[in-house]
């Protein structure tokens, strides 16, 4: 799978103590070799697990050989982004986005409010 700087990779096997088990929020890639909008995303991603470090980890799982954890979120597209927060999925967003966007995004997801 194709690194994006910055960002940590998890798999089917560590998926629940990376992500669910995290203490704070946790933005995960769902990508793919194959994807060019997820390489699109890279830099936004890398950018991100930079800035926001002190309240969102930044993660991505490969589809194709992580099955199990593609399939408990019905992942169907490349790239999913989904905000997990308290082990629980707060927010999915399918598609390349700009910075400016996806950060707009992340910051209505992270106010202290329930999930919709």
């Amino acid at each position: 799978m194709t690194r994006t700087a910055g960002v940590a990779t998890v798999t089917d096997a560590d998926f629940d103590a990376e992500v669910l088990g995290a203490g704070r929020p946790v933005l995960v890639k769902f990508t793919a070799d194959w994807c060019g909008p997820c390489r699109q995303l890279a830099p936004v991603l890398s950018a991100m697990a930079a800035e926001e470090a002190d309240r969102l980890k930044v993660v991505q799982l490969d589809v194709d050989t992580n099955p199990e954890i593609t399939a408990r979120y019905a992942v169907l597209s490349t790239p999913t982004l989904m905000l997990f927060r308290g082990g629980e999925p707060v927010t999915s967003m399918v598609g390349a986005r700009p910075k400016r966007r996806l950060v707009q995004e992340l910051d209505d997801a992270l106010q202290d409010r329930p999930a919709r």
